[in-house]
């Protein structure tokens, strides 16, 4: 399809965020490849504080390239339990690697149900398409 990396393991989002589950019951959440691709350089990250509470397509955060600033949108209910800090000194990391070093928040859904909204990988990629 093209140069962009999209794991099986993770769930998609049309705001070009993933979403993936944690052995523990929480999950992990990041940019997509494609949105880091479509950004460029990243220089800075704004992220929410752990104990903060977001409903489903609320703006939770920005992400600022070189490009653009984009903001964050929740993909579902969630709380933050945790935000990678190694962002504030090295936002660089999301292009380095998006869906390992470069995730940004860790979270609980706090509407499980919700999570069935998300997009496998063969969705976003017709996402990704319609938009080209």
């Amino acid at each position: 399809m093209s140069d962009f990396e999209l794991p099986e393991d993770v769930q998609y989002t049309r705001d070009d965020e993933w979403v993936k589950a944690e052995a523990d019951g929480h999950h992990r959440i990041g940019i997509t490849d494609y949105a880091q691709q479509q950004l460029g350089d990243i220089v800075f990250v704004e992220l929410p504080s752990p104990g903060d509470s977001f409903e489903a397509g609320q703006p939770f955060g920005v992400v600022e390239s070189v490009k653009a600033v984009s903001d964050l949108f929740a993909p579902t209910s969630i709380e933050i339990l945790e935000v990678n800090q190694e962002l504030e000194e090295t936002p660089e990391s999301i292009n380095a690697d998006c869906y390992g070093i470069g995730w940004l928040i860790r979270v609980r859904a706090t509407k499980p149900e919700e999570l069935e909204k998300l997009l496998d990988r063969t969705s976003y990629e017709k996402t990704i398409e319609e938009r080209s």
